[in-house]
């Protein structure tokens, strides 16, 4: 694999070095995955092109992925005290799991749908989460709270958008923004966080999940149909505290700085087009 790079003219610089990092990551993760952002139209690589840069370009989204998984999960832990909260105090902490507490406009076969999804997380659950065991065997039911708990990022995402409207404002009045957009930020976090977690490529990230951006930046220019990296970047400034935002992007812009130390045939702001950075 070292000699095939070599001969299509990647530069090696430390042979070791480089069978040591494909024997960590392997050589579909590094070369396969990012290779493209260091070749011409023609599909040869551009002069000068070192397997070193090509592992930074790795490394560099492999962090922002840890990055941004850290702080979807505690928007994950927010979200989910919010939904338990008001369907609680709704719906009561029995019989709430019922097509009837769901919203009027949405087909009786997708609200059937999501409650037997959470059917299936509690089943899974029963014999691994203590709190599930307890109360199903002592009380015969899962209150909301508990519930909540167990629900993957994306039940509990597509669960919210099938919410009645009242009870999805309620929720999102927390973050003073409207119900529309916090259902399109879910949906599309929801997509982040699988990418993260099952190591894809995140920094080209698109999704053709709608996203409001014009009412987070209006003078913001949105390329196409698709959501992307930096349009979710932005945000995510409506579901977290300032603290914790600014301490997000921080850190992504460190890693962004590094990274730019350690291109040489291309620039930062090649990559940053791709992450569709405005004014780069």
């Amino acid at each position: 694999m070292i000699k095939y790079l070599i001969s299509k003219n990647v530069v090696v610089k430390n042979e070791q070095d480089v069978i040591n990092k494909i024997e960590k990551y392997t050589y579909y993760s590094i070369v396969n995955s990012y290779k493209n952002n260091f070749r011409d139209s023609n599909n040869n690589y551009l002069p000068n092109v070192t397997f070193d840069e090509i592992f930074a370009l790795y490394e560099f989204d492999k962090n922002l992925k840890y990055i941004i998984l850290k702080y979807a999960l505690e928007i994950e832990t927010v979200i989910k005290s919010l939904m338990a909260n008001q369907i609680s105090k709704v719906y009561g902490l029995k019989d709430y799991l019922d097509v009837n507490n769901l919203d009027n406009n949405i087909s009786l076969k997708t609200k059937e749908n999501i409650i037997n999804r959470i059917n299936d997380e509690i089943d899974h659950n029963y014999s691994v989460h203590s709190a599930v065991t307890h109360y199903k065997d002592t009380y015969g039911y899962i209150p909301p709270f508990v519930l909540i708990k167990i629900l993957t990022f994306g039940v509990a995402s597509s669960y919210y958008g099938l919410l009645k409207q009242t009870d999805r404002q309620a929720i999102a009045k927390y973050f003073k923004i409207s119900d529309k957009l916090l259902k399109q930020i879910l949906k599309n976090l929801t997509s982040i966080r699988n990418i993260a977690a099952h190591s894809d490529r995140l920094f080209c990230f698109r999704d053709k999940y709608t996203l409001s951006f014009k009412t987070i930046d209006k003078n913001y220019i949105v390329n196409g149909n698709s959501t992307n990296l930096y349009m979710m970047l932005k945000a995510l400034k409506l579901v977290l505290i300032p603290k914790l935002y600014t301490e997000m992007i921080n850190r992504i812009n460190k890693e962004i700085n590094k990274l730019d130390k350690q291109l040489n045939s291309i620039s930062i702001n090649d990559i940053l087009r791709i992450m569709c950075y405005p004014n780069v």
